[in-house]
């Protein structure tokens, strides 16, 4: 089955990919959860525009990612979360919190499927959180749990 990707899929591509899978798990897992879609002379087209998307927001290169790596690592992530007395969190800190919350200490856009953590935050304290710039660039990037007062 010959499919064109919608978003980043370990192990097959990028958005924009034009790829070839078993019918059952393009079918039944890719095209449902909105990862890929049908591959047509139509959607051939629609290819050139998901790639321009994905260009304007991809880091450019190895340069770019290094530079960006030093932007993060420079940054202090300060989040505030309603916690109990034990200092467990009432909920938890997701990856689009921890992207939000980067954005807002002045550092740069990042898209939380990048962002790689071990499991949601749900505790007070420093935490840390790596983010995938690019396939030979990682940042570490500490993140600090207060609670609100």
């Amino acid at each position: 089955m010959k499919l064109i990707l919608t978003q980043e899929v370990g192990g097959l591509g990028s958005p924009g990919d034009v790829i070839e899978v078993k019918d059952g798990y393009g079918r039944n897992y890719l095209v449902p959860r909105g990862l890929a879609m049908a591959w047509t002379k139509g959607g051939e087209k629609q290819v050139a525009t998901i790639k321009r998307a994905r260009d304007s927001r991809e880091i450019r290169d190895l340069g770019h990612a290094k530079e960006i790596r030093g932007q993060l690592q420079s940054l202090t992530v300060r989040m505030i979360a309603r916690a109990g007395a034990g200092g467990r969190l009432f909920g938890s800190i997701t990856a689009a919190d921890v992207a939000d919350a980067v954005k807002a200490a002045g550092g740069p856009q990042l898209d939380r499927r990048r962002i790689q953590m071990p499991g949601h935050i749900k505790s007070l304290g420093s935490h840390s959180v790596s983010v995938a710039l690019h396939p030979e660039v990682t940042a570490t990037i500490p993140v600090e749990v207060v609670s609100a007062k």
